[in-house]
């Protein structure tokens, strides 16, 4: 897996929409914290556009300044202003030719997903990580994002969690994937569909109903995608809705009934997640994930 250059004061940042529209204000504390970190910023034009419905702007735009920013020497690193829905429309426009002469960070998270799938197919180390809303909850207090920071300087990162009744105890060392749960559910059947054999497999969503959850891990379960798992890293599934006529289970229920039948290393609540708990991993980086009854531990390597 190539792992494109940390960062150094005076690089680049680039940030850009592909997805769903933000507003401006919203990214300002992120900006400004960027360059208090030492990095020059580059906004796009889908940050605060004058879109009036759900894009930041239309496809051909949204595709045309994530190709810019990929193509760019000048950009060292690019971090997504948001998510949203929007990435699965352009992601088969992109060309990725040159980026992979020249890999940067791309960071990100929800359906950045889909970014992060594509990467893992071409061999490309990515950062699920906090996006431009984040900083405004703390900033420079706020641990997620110095987690982001530390990351980006470099810094290997070890993640330790509370035990939960749940976790299934064991270890695993292997290539880290993951992400929004509806996300890589959207994937499967197509080119980047993620390939989970032989590794630790992190998930989170949000908002979903908790029949659809199910039926999502179903879909997975049929698929394949967790016989061949070596760990896997449960995340927050946070602001679950249930039916009038209740699904009967809490998420975890659902989470536990899922992958009952397996032996690998399972842990639940760790904190990569839509909410403010949200540490910076490496998508494509290597990891060892130690369960045991008093504490989760995940480790780069």
């Amino acid at each position: 897996m190539i792992q494109p250059p940390f960062l150094k004061p005076g690089n680049t940042i680039g940030i850009t929409c592909p997805a769903g529209y933000m507003d401006y204000k919203n990214a300002e504390t992120c900006i400004h914290t960027l360059q208090q970190w030492g990095y020059d910023v580059m906004v796009g034009k889908t940050l605060g556009s004058k879109s009036k419905n759900y894009f930041s702007a239309g496809d051909e735009d949204r595709c045309n300044e994530l190709q810019a920013m990929l193509d760019d020497p000048g950009i060292d690193a690019i971090l997504f202003g948001r998510g949203g829905y929007g990435l699965g429309r352009i992601i088969d426009r992109l060309d990725f030719t040159l980026f992979a002469e020249k890999p940067k960070w791309l960071i990100g998270f929800s359906d950045i997903t889909v970014i992060h799938a594509r990467l893992n197919r071409l061999g490309i180390a990515s950062l699920h990580a906090p996006m431009a809303a984040a900083f405004n909850d703390g900033g420079f207090k706020n641990k997620y994002i110095q987690s982001l920071k530390l990351v980006l300087e470099g810094k290997k990162m070890l993640y330790e969690t509370k035990p939960y009744p749940y976790n299934r105890t064991g270890k695993a060392r292997a290539e880290l994937v993951g992400g929004n749960l509806s996300l890589i559910a959207h994937l499967a059947g197509t080119p980047d569909a993620l390939n989970t054999a032989g590794k630790i497999l992190f998930l989170e969503d949000v908002g979903e109903y908790l029949y659809n959850v199910d039926r999502m891990l179903w879909q997975l379960k049929r698929n394949g995608a967790f016989n061949q798992l070596a760990g896997l890293v449960l995340g927050g599934f946070t602001d679950m809705k249930d039916t009038t006529r209740p699904f009967g289970k809490k998420t975890n229920d659902v989470l536990r009934d899922i992958f009952a039948e397996y032996n690998f290393p399972v842990c639940y609540r760790f904190p990569v997640s839509h909410d403010k708990e949200n540490v910076a991993l490496k998508s494509g980086g290597t990891y060892s994930l130690l369960v045991t009854p008093a504490k989760v531990q995940l480790k780069e390597v």
